[in-house]
């Protein structure tokens, strides 16, 4: 696996969400959500229509089921107007995978997955190695520069120890440049 950044400019993330919106509504949550959530590819890939609708709205709150806890993560407006947008144009049923293929038989796979962001990361002039854990440190990058607590970050990725969480979100020096307070990609 080779080493990617996450996206540091919020200019370049606005040109990948026009690209990503204008190809594919799929795609365009696909990476709304991974910017906004922190979620991992698989874990993104596994989830279902009813993991993201109740009724016929977005959830607040998605609910992650890891090996030894369960994780609710909040579902901001971007992602939950990316979720309403692509939903209204699909027929689902509760159990069909939220990111289903072309073929309807499952998810799309982490190798397309990886196209996508690709993709739109060479459309908006992004030329640095990116690939589906770019929008999980992306998130972070952020996240930690609007003033998210390094802790939250690290729990959320679960890293062993501070330090692995700042080199995950390519953070060299943290004194460099103070956070803000407010994510809202």
């Amino acid at each position: 696996m080779e080493f990617v950044e996450p996206i540091r400019q919020v200019e370049k993330i606005l040109m990948m969400k026009r690209y990503l919106r204008k190809r594919s509504k799929r795609d365009f949550l696909l990476f709304v959500l991974g910017i906004n959530t922190g979620l991992r590819i698989s874990q993104m890939l596994e989830l279902l229509y009813s993991d993201v609708i109740d009724e016929s709205s977005p959830r607040d709150f998605l609910v992650i089921n890891n090996k030894s806890q369960t994780e609710k993560i909040h579902l901001n407006k971007n992602v939950k107007q990316a979720i309403h947008s692509y939903v209204k144009q699909m027929n689902y049923s509760k159990d069909d995978y939220l990111f289903l293929s072309s073929n309807k038989k499952g998810p799309i796979t982490r190798q397309q997955a990886y196209r996508i962001i690709n993709q739109a990361a060479l459309e908006a002039g992004i030329f640095d190695k990116v690939g589906t854990h770019t929008l999980r440190k992306t998130f972070g990058y952020h996240g930690y520069k609007q003033g998210v607590a390094i802790s939250l970050l690290q729990r959320r990725f679960n890293h062993e120890t501070r330090g692995a969480t700042l080199r995950y979100i390519g953070i060299s020096d943290e004194k460099s440049e103070p956070p803000q307070i407010n994510v809202n990609l």
